[in-house]
């Protein structure tokens, strides 16, 4: 029990002390972590976890769908994406077919190593303030999307 409440204190630290493009990451680690609980579940004939695990998913990438922002015109483009994960997802989830769940997972997984790219490219890149600052500060980060620390965490069940 007290393990548990130390980890759970460490992750609420970790949330609320990370910047919009950490938390951008982390949403797209759970998204990945729950997409494959879910994908073993259906392997397992587990409808109930699997039926938990991709609502999660569902959660995370609505999040995103939710927070793009329309001022960008990629905007169109991240909606585009989603609206295709999603209806994946609910295809996954009434047939209960783990193929469908990993081909969900492996877009995912794709979209958090862009992200990951992106940072890198950006924390390594001095000469760029504007984009630095969207990025790893406050603001909307660079594609156009914003999180709400706690809230987002708290609606796909992350936190």
């Amino acid at each position: 029990m007290l393990k548990q409440n130390g980890y759970a204190q460490y992750q609420n630290a970790r949330i609320m002390t990370a910047s919009p493009a950490e938390l951008t990451l982390m949403l797209y680690e759970g998204a990945i972590k729950y997409g494959n609980i879910a994908v073993l579940a259906m392997q397992n004939k587990d409808p109930a976890k699997a039926h938990e695990n991709v609502v999660k998913v569902e959660k995370i990438i609505q999040n995103f769908r939710d927070t793009l922002d329309k001022k960008y015109p990629i905007w169109e483009d991240f909606e585009k994406v989603y609206v295709y994960l999603l209806r994946r997802c609910h295809e996954a989830n009434i047939a209960k077919d783990s193929e469908i769940m990993e081909e969900v997972v492996s877009h995912i997984r794709s979209m958090r190593d862009n992200w990951k790219e992106v940072m890198k490219n950006v924390s390594t890149d001095k000469t760029n303030a504007q984009a630095h600052a969207k990025v790893a500060g406050g603001q909307r980060n660079a594609t156009g999307y914003t999180m709400s620390q706690s809230a987002a965490m708290r609606r796909t069940g992350t936190l």
